[in-house]
């Protein structure tokens, strides 16, 4: 047993340093010395284990039936009873002084993983209660440990984690580094920190731009919507409630300083700063930027968008690995389709339905593509409408959002490869 000094140390150091209140800990400690002994060691229901809250001194006693008649576990004659308390006579019960000792090693084992286990689920509630109103702040730590990719952050005296997959993909970390990430989630329940962090999620974005540009934190600017493909590229769509406030000059900053502050902080991802607007013509057109489509027609039934560009700006409007037109989609929440025009300059289009234009697509991209018309018209309804869109796209993407399996794709990709290669001769 450890003495009383050592006691008090263990107990001064909790407090100080993990945050646990003295009382949660001294009443952990009797807890779990009790249940480890009643497991553990011949003891009655009623076995009792009390700490002196002045000196930590442990006492533990359990309490016996007096009887001269009955024999057996928790029963004492009145002679052997009268040894711990003069008074008592035949019938009454008796308190019986245990010394810590006799618990015996296994019961103190459990009482100490009980203990810890206790100290651990009233840390917890620490750091929930702490933090369970800061869902959505930015927080600085520094890295104390990396663990198959996962970061873990001091945030003072509270332990948070960066997930892997809440990494930004370009980013590095060692020991001692210092943080800056979004609270993503806090949590009371399961093992591991309570606080989860992100760096990769949009709301990060979002936040970032709160801190630093005072018109979005005093509700002059709205933050519409933000996607991203986190430390690659980003689109924010905001807009201004004061028509003497330009939604997009204020993110920017004066000579850019704003949003290259935060550039900086997102370790050289591209932001796009969109003009939302009411009118979606307007705003996809917005959203598509650099890119300047030639046409654009809006499918509401299907919530989709038809745009066209010239076939020299094609692979610019598409992005690589379909990333302007996959963060397009995302920001304005429409299904946004790309081909090329294919009208000689100065042809003005006639105008079809958008029944025959999607037949006529269709057929076509099936004749491309040398395909079926059942995968032909699955593949458009995905948004793949050419082979330059189809080339556009990560294959493990192209999979996921198909539902194609890896030969047919592997096949679909060698067609695309093909028929473009063949327009370039």
């Amino acid at each position: 047993m450890v003495s009383n000094a050592e006691f008090a140390a263990v107990i001064g150091y909790l407090e100080r340093e993990r945050g646990v209140d003295r009382e949660t800990i001294l009443q952990a400690i009797e807890s779990s010395v009790e249940q480890a002994a009643r497991k553990n060691a011949r003891t009655s229901a009623d076995f009792t284990v009390q700490i002196d809250r002045k000196t930590l001194e442990i006492r533990a006693w359990d309490v016996y039936a007096v009887s001269n008649e009955e024999k057996g576990f928790g029963i004492l004659t009145v002679e052997q009873a009268r040894r711990f308390d003069p008074t008592v006579n035949e019938g009454d019960v008796v308190k019986v002084p245990m010394p810590a000792e006799k618990l015996g090693r296994i019961a103190a084992q459990t009482a100490k993983q009980t203990i810890m286990q206790k100290i651990r689920d009233a840390e917890r509630n620490n750091v929930y209660n702490e933090y369970k109103d800061r869902v959505g702040d930015i927080v600085t730590g520094s890295v104390r440990a990396i663990s198959r990719k996962d970061v873990y952050v001091e945030l003072g005296k509270t332990e948070a984690v960066l997930p892997q997959r809440e990494r930004l993909p370009t980013e590095d970390y060692n020991p001692g580094d210092v943080v800056r990430a979004f609270v993503l989630r806090v949590q009371n329940d399961g093992a591991g920190p309570a606080v989860t962090l992100s760096r990769a999620c949009p709301d990060f974005v979002k936040a970032l731009f709160r801190l630093e540009v005072a018109e979005i934190s005093e509700g002059v600017v709205e933050v519409m919507s933000v996607a991203r493909d986190p430390g690659y590229r980003a689109k924010i769509a905001v807009r201004s409630l004061d028509p003497a406030v330009d939604c997009v000059g204020a993110c920017v900053g004066v000579r850019g300083v704003r949003v290259r502050n935060i550039v900086r902080e997102l370790s050289g991802e591209k932001i796009d700063i969109v003009r939302y607007s009411d009118n979606t013509e307007d705003y996809i057109r917005a959203a598509l930027a650099p890119a300047e489509p030639t046409t654009l027609e809006i499918d509401r039934a299907n919530h989709a968008v038809y745009v066209t560009v010239p076939e020299d700006k094609l692979s610019l409007a598409i992005g690589r690995g379909g990333q302007n037109v996959r963060l397009a989609t995302r920001l304005t929440g429409w299904k946004i389709s790309i081909t090329k025009d294919d009208l000689p300059v100065g042809t003005e289009a006639t105008e079809e339905s958008f029944e025959s234009k999607r037949d006529q697509m269709t057929h076509r991209l099936a004749d491309d593509l040398n395909i079926t018309m059942p995968i032909a018209e699955r593949l458009f309804a995905c948004g793949f409408h050419s082979p330059e869109g189809v080339l556009a796209a990560e294959q493990a993407y192209f999979m996921s959002v198909t539902q194609l399996d890896e030969q047919t794709a592997r096949e679909i990709y060698d067609a695309a490869q093909a028929t473009v290669d063949a327009r370039g001769e």
